[in-house]
C-alpha cells in the first residue's frame, strides 16, 4: 500500500518560491493504476520525483507498506530506489550504446546479479513485453512504441512493488499507444502499485482513480458568486487549483508573490472594474499568486464562459478595465 500524507514540496525557481504540491493526502491499495491527470507545471513529476526520493519533501510523509520514505539515508536510500521504486521515464532515459537486453540487464548488473541470472531475467522481462525479436536491438534501430518497452522492462528488473510512468505517452503515436497502456494496465496486479502522471485523457479508462492536479475549465454557466472581504483576507493562495474568474466590484485587491529571499512581491493591484485569476480556469493551471484584499472589498466570482460572455458585451467592455493596463 501506498500512503501519502500531508504532503507539502517547495522550491525556489526565478527568485520565487513555488509550491507545487500542498498538504496533499492520498491512499493507493495494492494492486491499483493511479492517476496523476492535470495541465503541464501542475507538479505531477513534482510528486513521481518525490515517491522516487529523487527529490525531498518541504513536510508531510510517504509511505510504502510500513517504510517511510521521507526518512531513508544511506544504504536504506540506495536499496529502496533499487528494489521498491521502478521508474519509466518520459524520454525512456535508454543508454544508446547498449542493447535491449542490455539495457534491461543494466540495474540488475549494478545490484551485483550473476551475468547469468541477469540475462535470463532481462530475456524473461523482454519477452513479457513483447520484445522477444529485438533483444539484441539499440533504440535508435526500436521504435518509440519499442523504446518505451525496453523501459518499462528494466523498471521492472527487480520486481519492485511501486511502479512510477511519467507521461508514458508523450512520444507515442495512436498505434504505439495501445500497447503501451495494455502494459500499464497488465502492471497494477495484487503486489504492485503503479502511479502515472499524464495529461493524456485516453488513460481514464484504465485507472482505478484519478488524482486531478488542476482545475478544468467549467464549461456549463453558473450562478455568479459574490464575496465580501476584510481588509487583509485572502481569496485564494498561491498554488490553489482554480475554477473562477473574479472581477472586483469596489475595494482593491492585491495579487502577491513569495519571494525565495523572503517578504513578497506585487504583481498586481486591481481595482473597480478590474479582473484577475482567469489563467486557472483558463488552461488548468493552480494560482500563481496569492489575491488578498488590500481594503475592505466586494468581488464577484464568474464561470469561464460566463465571464468570456460579460467580456464581449460591449457594457463589460466600457466598464472592465484589462489588469495590465
Amino acid at each position: 500500500m501506498l500512503s501519502v500524507r500531508d504532503l507539502t514540496i517547495e522550491y525556489t525557481s526565478g527568485g520565487y518560491k513555488v509550491r507545487p504540491i500542498n498538504d496533499l493526502s492520498i491512499d493507493v491499495a495494492s494492486g491499483e493504476l493511479v492517476l496523476l491527470l492535470g495541465a503541464s507545471g501542475c507538479g505531477k513529476t513534482t510528486l513521481l520525483s518525490a515517491l522516487a526520493t529523487l527529490l525531498t519533501p518541504t513536510a508531510g510523509t510517504i509511505h510504502v507498506d510500513d517504510l517511510e520514505v521521507t526518512g531513508l539515508k544511506g544504504q536504506a536510500l540506495v536499496d529502496y530506489r533499487r528494489k521498491t521504486v521502478g521508474v519509466v521515464f518520459q524520454a525512456f532515459n535508454l543508454i544508446p550504446s547498449l542493447t535491449a537486453r542490455e539495457n534491461v540487464e543494466a540495474p540488475l548488473r549494478a545490484a551485483h546479479v550473476s551475468k547469468r541470472e541477469a540475462r535470463a531475467r532481462a530475456n524473461e522481462l523482454l519477452d513479457h513485453v513483447g520484445l522477444t525479436d529485438r533483444m539484441d536491438h539499440r533504440p535508435n534501430d526500436l521504435s518509440g512504441g519499442q523504446q518505451q518497452r525496453v523501459a518499462i522492462a528494466r523498471a521492472l528488473a527487480h520486481d519492485p512493488p511501486l511502479v512510477l510512468a511519467d507521461e508514458p505517452t508523450a512520444h507515442l503515436d495512436y498505434i504505439q499507444v495501445d500497447g503501451v497502456l495494455r502494459l500499464l494496465r497488465e502492471l497494477a496486479q495484487p503486489g504492485r502499485v503503479v502511479v502515472v502522471a499524464t495529461h493524456d485523457d485516453r488513460l481514464l479508462p484504465l485507472a482505478d482513480r484519478v488524482v486531478e492536479h488542476s482545475a478544468r475549465a467549467v464549461a456549463d454557466a453558473r450562478p455568479p458568486a459574490q464575496v465580501e472581504l476584510e481588509a487583509g483576507q485572502v481569496l485564494f493562495r498561491e498554488g490553489d487549483p482554480g475554477d473562477l474568474v473574479y472581477v472586483v466590484e469596489s475595494g482593491e485587491v492585491e495579487l502577491v508573490r513569495a519571494l525565495a529571499a523572503g517578504g513578497e512581491e506585487l504583481v498586481h493591484l486591481s481595482t473597480p472594474g478590474g479582473y484577475f485569476g482567469e489563467l486557472a480556469p483558463m488552461f488548468g493551471l493552480r494560482r500563481s499568486a496569492t489575491a488578498r484584499a488590500r481594503s475592505s472589498a466586494v468581488v464577484t466570482g464568474y464561470a469561464l464562459r460566463d465571464f468570456r460572455e460579460r467580456q464581449s458585451s460591449p457594457e463589460a467592455s466600457r466598464s472592465w478595465r484589462d489588469p495590465t493596463e
